[in-house]
């Protein structure tokens, strides 16, 4: 998997690579709620590779994907898993 991209339906179309992703997990988690101007914060963080409102836009298309699942209308995925956390 190259990039992605959440499935809500109000999802921008930007793509989103994997290390794109990452630094934004990084920042948000440097970058706490409250901090102000948290979008611009984050964006520079990632270098500008994505603009305030499409990091902003990102992270409620995220909150929205965690509620649909937190409340049942979405399934958690069944990851196949192997090495050390498989119980045999």
């Amino acid at each position: 998997m190259s990039g992605s991209r959440s499935s809500s339906p109000n999802s921008n179309s930007s793509q989103w690579s994997l290390k794109e992703n990452k630094m934004f997990e990084e920042a948000l988690a440097y970058y706490g709620e409250g901090t102000p101007n948290r979008w611009d914060k984050v964006s520079s963080a990632m270098g500008g590779s994505k603009s305030a409102e499409e990091v902003r836009c990102h992270y409620e298309d995220l909150v929205d994907d965690v509620d649909m699942i937190e409340s049942g209308r979405v399934q958690y995925p069944k990851y196949k898993t192997q090495g050390f956390w498989t119980r045999g």
